[in-house]
C-alpha cells in the first residue's frame, strides 16, 4: 500500500470526523428531534447530519472505489467488491448524547482485506480525539499511549455491565473489581487503549462500526481484541457483526478470557446459559 496513500487517506479520515464531531458537539444539550429504529435503538436529527457529513466528505469528494458502510446508512453491500472500505458511527452512543452525558464519540475506520488498518475515535464534548494506523501505534490527541500492564482481575478496573458478573451461571464468582459503564462501545476500547481502565467486556454482538475504530486503536496500545472465546475479529463480511468483545491489556488479557471461553459461541443460547437454566 503506497505511502502517499495512507497520508491521504489519514489526512481526509481526521478532517472528516473532526467535522462531523464539530456538528454534534453543536447540538449537544439541545432538545433535538428523535426516534427508534426497528430495533429500539434511538436515532437523532444529529446522528443523520453527522451522517452526511462523513458520507460526503469520504465518499463523494475522496471516495473513488471505496466502501461505505455506516449504521445510520442503508447496506448496498456494493462495499464488498471495494478494495477497502470506511465503517462508520456517525454517533456511537446516541443514549448518552441524548440524556446530555459526555459519553459519546464520532467513530470510523478504514478497512482492507477484512483488517482495520486506520481509525479515529472523537468525544467532541471532551475533546478527545483517539487516532491509530496499523503497525504506527496509538494516540490520544496526538500524545502516545499505552494499555494498562496489570495482570490481575482482583481489584482491576473494567467497562462492563455490572450485572453481567452478578448472574448465577458462572463456575465460580468473579473477584472483587472497579466496573463503570459508558454508553460508546469504541470510546470504552479508547478508553482501555490510553489506560484509564484495564479491561471492557461486552457479550452481547457488537457491529462492525462499534467494533473496528476502537479495537484497532486498543490493538495499537498493545492490547489484545477477541471475541469471547478468543477469536480475532474480520471486517466487512456479508453479515458485518462480531459475536461479543473482550478487550484487555496484555497482562490480563489471558485472565479475562478464561473466564468466559467456556460460554457458548451460538448466543441464541448464551442468555440462557447465564442465567443457570442450561
Amino acid at each position: 500500500m503506497p505511502v502517499a496513500d495512507l497520508a491521504r487517506d489519514r489526512h481526509i479520515l481526521n478532517k472528516a470526523v473532526r467535522d462531523a464531531g464539530a456538528e454534534v458537539l453543536a447540538r449537544f444539550g439541545l432538545a433535538s428531534h428523535h426516534w427508534h429504529k426497528d430495533d429500539e435503538s434511538p436515532v437523532s436529527e444529529a446522528d443523520h447530519a453527522a451522517n452526511d457529513i462523513l458520507f460526503e466528505q469520504l465518499i463523494v469528494e475522496h471516495g473513488g472505489e471505496y466502501g461505505f458502510l455506516s449504521e445510520e446508512s442503508t447496506d448496498n453491500r456494493q462495499r464488498l467488491k471495494a478494495r477497502r472500505t470506511w465503517i462508520v458511527d456517525p454517533i456511537d452512543g446516541t443514549r448518552a448524547f441524548l440524556n446530555g452525558t459526555p459519553h459519546f464519540t464520532v467513530c470510523v475506520a478504514l478497512v482492507e482485506d477484512g483488517k482495520a488498518i486506520m481509525s479515529a475515535v472523537y468525544n467532541p464534548a471532551t475533546d478527545e480525539f483517539f487516532a491509530a494506523q496499523r503497525g504506527q501505534g496509538a494516540t490520544l490527541n496526538d500524545l502516545p499511549i499505552r494499555a494498562s500492564l496489570r495482570s490481575d482481575l482482583e481489584g482491576c478496573t473494567v467497562l462492563a455491565h455490572a450485572q453481567l458478573f452478578a448472574l448465577p451461571g458462572w463456575p465460580a464468582p468473579w473477584p472483587q473489581m472497579k466496573i463503570d459503564q459508558v454508553n460508546s462501545t469504541s470510546y470504552r476500547l479508547a478508553l482501555v487503549a490510553a489506560g484509564r481502565f484495564d479491561a471492557m467486556i461486552t457479550l452481547l454482538p457488537k457491529c462492525d462500526w462499534d467494533a473496528a475504530p476502537g479495537a484497532l486503536i486498543a490493538e495499537e496500545a498493545g492490547a489484545i481484541v477477541s471475541d469471547h472465546i478468543g477469536k480475532k475479529f474480520a471486517y466487512n463480511k456479508l453479515d458485518p457483526r462480531q459475536r461479543s468483545l473482550v478487550c484487555a491489556g496484555p497482562n490480563l488479557y489471558s485472565h479475562l478470557l478464561g473466564r468466559v471461553s467456556h460460554l457458548p459461541g451460538d448466543f441464541s443460547v448464551l442468555a440462557e446459559y447465564l442465567k443457570g437454566k442450561t
